[in-house]
């Protein structure tokens, strides 16, 4: 367990430092829990995953992609142990399913939960007064609807509750759970199939602005931050290997961008403005510094290869590159799937750039069932 002032727990909630925020283009919003990846097959290819979305995750990488998916029910569950480089005890689950309702089209499902440990609160000489839990979850539905045989869009719904601390007095104020909502909205191209180098294939382009919500707070409205509203946008390409379809072969890319900002007094802009005004430089703390961050820097750059023996098999490797002084995020992954009758798992692995980063040797594992 971990022992913490009345200070440092009112710091901990009011800072939101909860998950290191600057190692990731977090530093401007709040309940960072919701930009992470949570299934073991995109994360295996660097984290292209917005023109896939051909699973259950879905809900996260692209809700639209559920109206192209097999009339079936799926449920997948992760498991990763967070930030294993700092020896905590944070560990991260995320539950996911999806259903065909005739009439309706497909609905996907899901919990997200990041336990942040125990803490122990002490006074201001060092006494224990009680321990606690910190925790965060969201949890919410989506929903795809095809527009044609090459269209769809899709949108999703979710509740976020982050409990950094319980209800603690500090300075006349008082630091609490801090909850908010949040929706998205997305779009999906998947062509017809075309041949290329004598191979067929298909083209994808995907779209998703997730976590468009009010900010959260977990004081007064007065310091209230912003959710991570992101903008994803990629394609995929899919190319059959052989005329039998046994070996096939995907390559993925995906642009982001954090659409979050703070005014000049430190409160989190609405997120009509937020979206207009985020084009431009800004200024985030770094741990040590104050440092600005041009547009061109501020956005995030993945690349994935994925390769599947008779649908059974896959192998997997990808890239990540978010800019020093945007996060300084940039690691390797690899990963692997097997499929089998009604029964699936994916792994990936992450090897960072840098030794010292706390992402580093990160390792999730999902099962997924279908029925």
């Amino acid at each position: 367990m971990k022992k913490f002032s009345t200070f440092y727990i009112a710091a901990f909630a009011l800072l939101l430092a909860g998950i290191a925020p600057s190692y990731a283009q977090v530093g401007i919003t709040a309940v960072p829990f919701m930009q992470i990846e949570p299934d073991s097959r995109t994360p295996g290819m660097g984290n292209a995953g917005v023109a896939i979305a051909d699973n259950a995750s879905a809900v996260f990488w692209n809700p639209a992609g559920l109206a192209f998916q097999e009339p079936e029910t799926q449920i997948a569950l992760t498991y990763a142990n967070w930030l294993p480089n700092f020896n905590t005890d944070l560990f991260y689950n995320y539950l996911v399913g999806k259903t065909y309702i005739e009439g309706i089209g497909t609905i996907g499902g899901h919990i997200t939960y990041l336990n942040l440990g125990e803490q122990i609160q002490t006074d201001e000489i060092g006494r224990e007064i009680r321990s606690f839990s910190s925790y965060e979850l969201a949890t919410g539905l989506s929903y795809g609807f095809r527009l044609n045989q090459n269209w769809a869009i899709g949108t999703g719904f979710r509740f976020i509750y982050s409990r950094l601390t319980p209800n603690i007095d500090v300075g006349g104020q008082t630091a609490k759970a801090g909850t908010s909502v949040g929706i998205d909205l997305a779009a999906l191209y998947r062509s017809n199939e075309f041949n290329l180098l004598d191979r067929t294939s298909r083209l994808s382009a995907g779209f998703n602005l997730s976590n468009i919500g009010p900010a959260i707070q977990y004081t007064d409205d007065a310091q209230a931050d912003p959710l991570p509203t992101l903008l994803r946008a990629g394609f995929a390409l899919d190319l059959a290997l052989d005329n039998d379809g046994f070996n096939t072969l995907t390559f993925a890319g995906d642009v982001s961008k954090i659409m979050a900002r703070n005014d000049t007094t430190g409160r989190a802009m609405g997120v009509g403005e937020a979206l207009f005004r985020s084009w431009d430089t800004y200024t985030r703390f770094d741990g040590q510094d104050f440092v600005e961050v041009p547009l061109v820097e501020q956005f995030m750059y993945a690349v994935g290869v994925e390769y599947w023996y008779n649908q059974q098999f896959a192998i997997r490797t990808g890239y990540f590159y978010e800019a020093p002084n945007n996060g300084d995020r940039q690691f390797i992954t690899f990963g692997a799937g097997l499929r089998y009758n009604m029964f699936g798992v994916d792994f990936s692995y992450l090897y960072t750039i840098r030794e010292d980063h706390p992402l580093a040797n990160t390792i999730r594992l999902s099962v997924l069932l279908n029925f």
